[in-house]
């Protein structure tokens, strides 16, 4: 019993000290990852009217 004790509390101080050790983004760079998927998800959009744009140009 003891035992199963001690494990448990090892296994609950392991967790806390992992999730502890994260690193936290602030505001600022939450908000520059948003703009950086942003433009990307722009670029690809770009790329899939350029594609439809030659697709028809070819047919025609």
């Amino acid at each position: 019993m003891r035992k199963s004790l001690l494990m448990f509390l090892f296994c609950l101080m392991t967790v806390g000290i992992a999730l502890s050790c994260r690193e936290e983004k602030s505001a600022g760079e939450k908000i520059e990852d948003g703009v950086e998927e942003l433009g990307e998800d722009i670029e690809d959009g770009v790329e899939e009217v350029e594609d439809a744009v030659e697709d028809v140009a070819d047919d025609h």
